[in-house]
C-alpha cells in the first residue's frame, strides 16, 4: 500500500533528471513543485509549506549549500532537506551537514530511493513534533507507552515496545539484525537467540489476534513494518 502523498519542492537545474523525477514521484500520489536555480528554489521554499525539500548542490544563480543555509536561517520552521550530490566525498557531506542538510543522496540514483528517503525524511520530522506515530491501523504513543492496532489495545513488555518503537521510526526502511540488536544491547554480547525469542513475543501479541501481519522479515537483511489500515 503506498504511504500518503507528500507535497515535496525539487530544486534541481538538469531538466531531464528533474522530468524523470517528478514522473515517478506523482506518480506515485506526491505532489512535486519545481525550481530550476537555487534562487527560485529558496523564494518557494520560505513562501510555501512543504513536507520535504529535494536540493540539488551544484546550480546557478545559488547552489545548494547556500539555499540550504538561507532556509535554515530565515525559516521559522525545521523543512527536512535532501541533498543531491554527484560526487561520494566525506568532505561534500560535511559541508551539508553543517550547514543543515538532513541527508544526502548521491547521482545516479534509484527513483525508488529517492522516495524511500523522502517518506523517511517526512515521518522522522512528523516524530520530532509528534508523540504518537500512526502506521496504517497501528498507533504507537511514545510518550505513554501505549500501542494500539485496529482499535484494540496491545499490551506489550518494556523490550517488546522498544522493538517496535524502533521500527516504527525507521518505517518504512528495513531494519538490519545487526542494528537492531546494537540498539537493545549496544555492546555487550548477548545470546544469538534472544532476538528471534523477543520478536516472536513481539509477534504473539501484534500479529496474532489479527488477520493480517505488521511485522515483515526481509530474509536475509531484516525487519520492517507494514500499513494496514483500520477495518470497519
Amino acid at each position: 500500500m503506498k504511504a500518503k502523498g507528500l507535497t515535496i519542492l525539487l530544486v534541481e537545474d538538469q531538466i531531464e533528471l528533474a522530468k524523470n523525477m517528478i514522473q515517478y514521484l506523482e506518480s506515485r500520489g506526491h505532489v512535486v513543485d519545481y525550481a530550476s536555480d537555487g534562487k527560485q528554489g529558496l523564494d518557494l521554499a520560505l513562501s510555501q509549506p512543504f513536507d520535504v525539500i529535494v536540493l540539488d548542490i551544484m546550480m546557478p544563480i545559488m547552489d545548494g549549500l547556500q539555499v540550504c543555509e538561507h532556509i535554515r536561517n530565515e525559516s521559522v520552521k525545521h523543512l527536512p532537506i535532501l541533498m543531491l550530490t554527484a560526487r561520494d566525498t566525506l568532505d561534500d557531506k560535511v559541508k551539508g551537514f553543517s550547514v543543515g542538510a538532513d541527508d544526502y543522496l548521491t547521482k545516479p540514483f534509484a527513483l525508488e530511493e529517492l522516495e524511500i528517503r523522502c517518506i523517511a525524511l517526512s515521518r522522522r520530522h512528523l516524530l520530532q513534533t509528534n508523540n504518537k506515530i500512526n502506521i496504517g491501523s497501528l498507533i504507537i504513543d511514545r510518550q505513554t507507552k501505549q500501542v494500539e492496532r485496529d482499535g484494540k489495545t496491545v499490551n506489550l513488555n518494556a523490550m517488546n515496545f522498544n522493538i517496535l518503537l524502533f521500527l516504527a521510526q525507521a518505517y518504512p526502511q528495513v531494519v538490519s539484525r545487526s542494528e537492531l540488536c546494537q540498539h537493545l544491547w549496544g555492546d555487550d554480547p548477548t545470546e544469538s537467540d534472544s532476538l528471534r525469542s523477543h520478536i516472536y513475543q513481539l509477534r504473539q501479541a501484534i500479529d496474532k489476534p489479527f488477520s493480517e501481519p505488521v511485522i515483515k522479515t526481509v530474509h536475509g537483511v531484516g525487519f520492517t513494518l507494514l500499513e494496514h489500515q483500520k477495518t470497519i
